[in-house]
């Protein structure tokens, strides 16, 4: 019952309207209390003022004691009050009664002995009065050779039916709100709440095979609203990468197939013979190790891209100057671009100091040169030119090949894309690897530039040829 976050809430509204409630009838009962019993004793104060000035008045006319007592209780009205006068040897002068209510003296007539008012309460026990008495006594000295003791009194009972039924009303309407509100709470939890209720049951129905759904949104502006809007980026988000895995998993298949067709095939025919002549030992050799070149860069690739995704492949930073790093990356991809009689030229430059990690930096590199050289025809120009700013250098390879046409430009960096794929299987790579790359070299790159807070861009394409531009910045991480 408790799972429930319905139930929670309703037991919170209630928690704190029950705790808000309880905290404001005590203060009500406290403070009507407290003004009740103020009203009483303001009551019995007027009374004994009252009182003195007509006992004093009374004396002042040269009235002894008891006449005195007698003109004063009688001149005074005591609403649902006993009133007593005694003599300072507490001897009771006169009294007005309430009912079968008396004022006495308290036991020790000593207590009075002293000027003021003073207060005090008589349990029922001691008077047989429901609720008890409140009692309030004045000494009342007339002349030098007269003192006496007034005492007047009242039931507490009608203060005592005030607050109890106070506290009935209060028990009473405390419970009926809270009941009122755990229902109420009840409702609007469920109402609110039925959004998320629509958004698990259409997440239940929501698996690999169809991430195209979505969660139903009901106000997108409000929390619920922007939970559904993010939890439905985040679908687009997999479903992106689900169909990108899954193309992955199918280019790489054809890619992987393709060698080793080749070479199986190859294998097939050297063997249907039991013998053969030893160029045709060495032809199949040399085609098989070809694909065999082929097959260990494709899974080289895959399996840099695969760190790559899972942030396996940690950078290993280090100061290096960049324009040598250039000059030996381009010396080594001139070995093979010479195969294909396209030349590899490395403009000078003043010294970079850069801060990265120079193996990744070097495998960028050489996948921008082995990109240009395959789609650089014989006789063709491959140059590598590097440029310094305040914070950033930038490195621009470009080829002198037929360009990249308009349609293919946004996919260039994706993986196992192609612009010709006919061709690139054809044609022989600067690897030396018979049937080029797979369509992986700019995607790794791209993840390397990246990685060092770079950029990679087509700077142009045109029939003069094709430019890469790298961003890096300088400054050390």
């Amino acid at each position: 019952m408790l799972d429930s976050v319905r139930t929670r809430l309703t037991l919170w509204y209630v928690g704190v309207l029950a705790l808000t409630l309880v905290l404001f009838s005590v203060g009500v009962y406290a403070l009507v209390e407290r003004k009740l019993h103020a009203r009483l004793d303001a009551g019995l104060r007027t009374t004994i003022e009252g009182t003195t000035r007509l006992f004093v008045h009374e004396k002042d006319e040269g009235e002894a004691d008891e006449e005195a007592a007698r003109s004063a209780l009688r001149k005074y009205y005591y609403p649902r009050q006993a009133v007593a006068i005694f003599d300072k040897s507490g001897r009771l002068l006169k009294e007005k009664t309430f009912g079968d209510i008396h004022a006495t003296l308290p036991a020790s007539v000593t207590t009075l002995d002293r000027d003021g008012l003073q207060f005090y309460t008589l349990s029922e026990a001691q008077t047989g009065i429901d609720d008890g008495l409140r009692t309030a006594a004045q000494r009342i000295v007339a002349a030098p050779q007269s003192t006496v003791f007034l005492i007047v009194c009242q039931p507490v009972e009608d203060t005592s039916d005030d607050l109890e039924l106070l506290f009935g009303i209060l028990a009473t309407s405390v419970p009926l709100a809270l009941l009122v509100v755990a229902a109420g709470g009840w409702f609007l939890a469920r109402k609110a709440l039925a959004p998320v209720v629509a958004m698990s049951e259409r997440a239940r129905q929501i698996s690999a095979e169809n991430l195209e759904r979505r969660l139903p949104v009901a106000n997108p502006r409000d929390e619920l609203g922007q939970l559904a809007s993010a939890f439905n980026e985040l679908l687009a988000r997999l479903d992106a990468s689900f169909n990108l895995q899954r193309q992955f998993m199918t280019d790489a298949s054809h890619e992987l197939r393709t060698p080793l067709s080749v070479m199986r095939t190859t294998t097939q025919v050297i063997l249907e013979k039991p013998r053969r002549e030893e160029n045709e030992y060495r032809d199949a050799l040399a085609m098989i190790n070809d694909q065999t070149l082929r097959l260990a860069r494709i899974v080289d690739d895959m399996f840099t891209l695969a760190r790559a995704d899972a942030g396996r492949r940690p950078l290993t930073l280090g100061s290096f100057y960049l324009d040598e790093l250039i000059g030996e990356t381009a010396r080594a991809a001139s070995v093979l671009a010479a195969r294909k009689g396209v030349t590899v030229e490395a403009a000078e430059s003043a010294e970079i100091l850069c801060y990265g990690d120079e193996d990744l930096l070097r495998q960028m590199l050489l996948n921008l040169l082995d990109n240009a050289i395959r789609h650089t025809p014989a006789g063709g120009v491959v140059r590598v030119n590097l440029t310094q700013s305040d914070s950033t250098c930038e490195v621009i390879v470009s080829d002198t090949g037929e360009g990249i046409p308009v349609e293919a430009q946004p996919h260039i960096f994706e993986r196992f894309y192609r612009v010709d794929k006919a061709r690139s299987r054809s044609n022989s790579g600067a690897n030396g690897a018979n049937g080029g790359g797979a369509g992986l070299g700019l995607s790794i790159a791209r993840w390397i530039a990246e990685a060092h807070n770079g950029t990679i861009r087509l700077a142009h394409s045109g029939p003069a040829g094709a430019a890469f531009a790298v961003e890096l910045p300088l400054k050390r991480a």
